[in-house]
């Protein structure tokens, strides 16, 4: 096979999004053909018990997820064991499709390893995705859904795209993720005040028993997003994952005036909230770390500050599909080093 550093070479002479069509289409292949999917997943699946949880009464074989925005149409589901995911998350899914934003609205940092969106969930609408969603669910490892409201909903009626998608989707994810930290729909984040979300994760609960965690943005002061995530929880949400992407524009040197930037160049910040909320939540709720996460060592810092999971999106552009491999072997390896038998030791570890 060919080796990742060439497959770059050639996506890299391509614009980002039609890069990532190419890769969609090819892990796509990869989902439906045994003769390469099954070697795939031999090489890069870890599967060992001290890594294995139990979390919203579903086995994690390995803590590393996908993090929302790579499969926003549930197309490539089957593809995520081989490429070493413990868990995989679909979306963000509107009720309506829609295109999202003009392009082009993706941007690649190389020598930072940080991207750039303003993709503005474009997706091909709850109905479809669902379609998608139901040839493969249940899945061999868990599925989470993210959801989001349409660009033309107004604020006012929000509440009602959300209501429309969990009841879409409850009964094919093993938890669902509730949008509203996105910078590339417009007063999306808006919504991140204490009067809404006590409302929706009310409105939520009163629907499913399905695990609904809170995805929260990284550009908010602590002392807010603590205030932000206690209420949610205090309203019924099972978990919080921190961070989405950030409009910190001074992380990248000479980047867009628009979007969300993740990558490495998000990685301390990311870190830096994550590590506050925990001091707060852990123990109280689930909480799962993403931003900026890249190797075995990020993942393992997130893990001591009390995340029970960790997800990658970004680096992945830059490193190829045995980065998720790497990262669990370092794991294990950082597990082993400290003196912990299970991942569940470690998990808080600095917190305790």
């Amino acid at each position: 096979m060919l080796s990742y550093d060439t497959i770059k070479k050639v996506l890299f002479k391509f614009e980002p999004e039609t890069a990532h069509n190419i890769a969609e289409l090819g892990l796509r292949a990869v989902g439906t053909c045994k003769l390469i999917k099954k070697p795939m997943e031999k090489e890069n699946f870890i599967c060992d018990e001290k890594l294995t949880q139990e979390i919203f009464d579903v086995k994690f074989v390995n803590p590393v997820g996908l993090a929302a925005g790579f499969d926003k149409n549930a197309t490539m589901v089957k593809s995520m064991p081989a490429m070493g995911f413990g868990f995989t998350e679909i979306g963000t899914m509107t009720p309506r499709p829609q295109d999202g934003n003009a392009k082009p609205r993706m941007f690649r940092y190389p020598e930072h390893k940080s991207v750039q969106n303003a993709m503005g969930f474009n997706n091909e609408g709850a109905h479809t995705v669902l379609k998608n969603l139901k040839k493969v669910y249940p899945f061999e490892i868990p599925v989470g859904a993210n959801i989001g409201k349409n660009k033309i909903t107004p604020e006012e009626f929000a509440l009602s795209d959300y209501k429309t998608l969990i009841k879409k989707f409850e009964g094919t994810s093993d938890y669902l993720v509730i949008n509203i930290s996105s910078p590339n729909t417009p007063n999306l984040r808006d919504l991140q005040n204490e009067e809404f979300i006590t409302e929706l994760f009310t409105m939520a609960k009163s629907l499913t028993n399905k695990p609904i965690l809170l995805k929260i943005a990284p550009d908010m002061e602590p002392k807010q997003a603590i205030e932000l995530c206690n209420c949610a929880v205090n309203a019924g949400a099972a978990g919080i994952i921190a961070t989405n992407t950030t409009i910190d524009y001074s992380l990248v040197p000479n980047c867009q005036d628009f979007g969300g930037l993740s990558g490495a160049c998000l990685t301390e910040k990311s870190y830096s909230l994550f590590k506050e909320i925990a001091k707060e939540l852990f123990g109280k709720t689930v909480l799962i770390s993403v931003g900026g996460i890249i190797t075995g060592e990020d993942a393992y810092k997130r893990i001591k500050a009390g995340a029970s999971l960790v997800q990658v999106y970004s680096g992945l552009i830059f490193e190829g599909p045995s980065m998720v491999k790497k990262i669990n072997e370092e794991i294990l390896e950082l597990l082993e080093k400290d003196g912990y038998s299970h991942i569940s030791e470690a998990i808080g570890a600095d917190l305790k």
